[in-house]
């Protein structure tokens, strides 16, 4: 009866170590599926972050060419005679409006606002001054 209970026994810890092989292997496997997904993940981050900075940089450069046509435009006006940039101005969609006028000289925006028409130049005053206090928001946040 000794021996059988002793056989017993120790077919129960080979049944017990066998378990735990399997286990061990079974986690040794879950262990190189997982580092080959975060080595794939960190390739897919490396691809989004390269990519991001390449957006980053295009619109860097959108926005150059945009402020250089611009600045081209504000030349162009302030060139003019105030009574002819105003007549143009007074049609001139607000958004397009706002941003000429923003970039001018206040000593050349003057006279053409002042030749506009007053309900057209009220609303780009307006229009000026949220533009302008956003900005001062924006800045005061930065810092």
């Amino acid at each position: 009866p000794e021996a059988a209970a002793e056989r017993a026994v120790l077919e129960a810890l080979r049944a017990r170590r066998a378990e735990i092989e399997a286990r061990e292997q079974a986690a040794a496997q879950r262990e190189v599926m997982l580092a080959a997904a975060e080595r794939r993940l960190m390739a897919r981050v490396e691809e989004l972050t390269a990519l991001q900075a390449r957006l980053e940089a295009l619109e860097r450069e959108r926005a150059a060419r945009e402020d250089a046509g611009l600045r081209g435009l504000v030349k162009l006006y302030e060139g003019m005679r105030p009574r002819d940039a105003a007549a143009i101005f007074d049609e001139l969609d607000m958004p397009v409006l706002l941003s000429i006028v923003d970039r001018m000289r206040e000593a050349r925006a003057a006279p053409v606002l002042g030749a506009m028409r007053p309900d057209r130049a009220r609303s780009l005053t307006a229009e000026l001054a949220r533009l302008r206090a956003e900005r001062v928001e924006q800045q005061a946040a930065q810092r």
